[in-house]
C-alpha cells in the first residue's frame, strides 16, 4: 500500500520537498526491523532538542521577568508527554504511524515521539522557521494553566452548547509528602491529559488541553 503523503501533509499544514523525511517520521522501528528502510528514532532526537529550543525562544521572548527557574518549570509542563500526545490527537495523524504486529509492540511514548519526529522532519525539510511555525500552530506552548481560569472556561463552553460536563479520572505517583497527580478529562467525544502537584492543577492543565482540541475540532 503506497504511503498517503498528501493526506498527512494536509493534517500538519505543511508540505514536504523531501518526502523521505516524512516517510521515515512516521515509521516506527518495529515496522523498519521488519520491511528495511529508516525509522523514527533519530528523527525524534534531534525533534526533542528542536521543540525545546523553539519553546524556550518563546518563554524569553514573551516575559522578561521570568527567571531561569521558572521558565524551566514552565517548560517541562509544555514539552512533557500529555501535552505533546495531545498534540497528535488532535492533528489526527497517529493512525497513519506505521509499525509492525499490535499496539503493545510499541511501547514507551509512540504519540509523543511521533511529534518530535515530526518537528525534526520538516527543520531538516524547511528549516528552523518552518519548524517553529508548526510547533507554534500545533503544539501547546500557548497552554499557561497557572494563569488561566481553563475549568471554568470549559464549563462555560460546554454549557453554551447544551453538552454534559467533562468527566475526569486520576491516577496518582510519589511519596505522600510529594505527590504527583495525572488527570484524563473527556467530553464531546475528545480526551485530554494533565499531570501537577495537586488535583486542581492536574485537572487545569488537563482542562485547557480539551478546550483547545475542543475549539479546534469545532470551529
Amino acid at each position: 500500500m503506497s504511503f498517503p503523503f498528501a493526506e498527512i501533509e494536509k493534517r500538519l499544514g505543511y508540505v514536504f520537498k523531501n518526502k523521505a523525511l516524512l516517510e521515515e517520521a512516521f515509521t516506527h522501528k518495529t515496522y523498519s526491523n521488519s520491511f528495511g528502510g529508516k525509522h523514527n528514532d533519530r528523527l525524534e532526537y534531534l525533534g526533542d532538542a528542536v521543540l525545546e529550543l523553539v519553546v524556550t525562544e518563546w518563554q524569553y521572548k514573551k516575559d522578561e521577568k521570568a527567571t531561569a527557574g521558572k521558565m524551566t518549570s514552565q517548560r517541562q509542563k509544555l514539552v512533557c508527554q500529555p501535552a505533546l500526545d495531545s498534540a497528535i490527537d488532535a492533528l489526527g495523524v497517529y493512525g497513519y504511524l506505521r509499525y509492525k504486529g499490535t499496539e503493545y509492540n510499541l511501547k514507551g511514548k509512540p504519540k509523543s515521539s511521533l511529534f518530535e519526529a515530526i518537528v525534526a522532519a520538516i527543520y531538516l525539510d524547511g528549516g528552523y522557521n518552518s519548524a517553529k511555525r508548526f510547533i507554534v500552530k500545533h503544539g501547546n506552548i500557548h497552554i499557561e494553566p497557572q494563569t488561566t481560569n481553563a475549568i471554568g472556561e470549559l464549563k462555560e463552553y460546554l454549557e453554551k452548547r447544551g453538552k454534559p460536563q467533562a468527566t475526569s479520572s486520576f491516577t496518582r505517583t510519589g511519596k505522600d509528602n510529594a505527590p504527583h497527580f495525572y488527570c484524563t478529562l473527556k467530553a464531546m467525544g475528545e480526551e485530554a491529559e494533565g499531570e501537577g502537584k495537586t488535583k486542581r492543577e492536574a485537572t487545569a492543565t488537563a482542562a485547557v488541553r480539551l478546550l483547545w482540541e475542543l475549539k479546534k475540532k469545532n470551529k
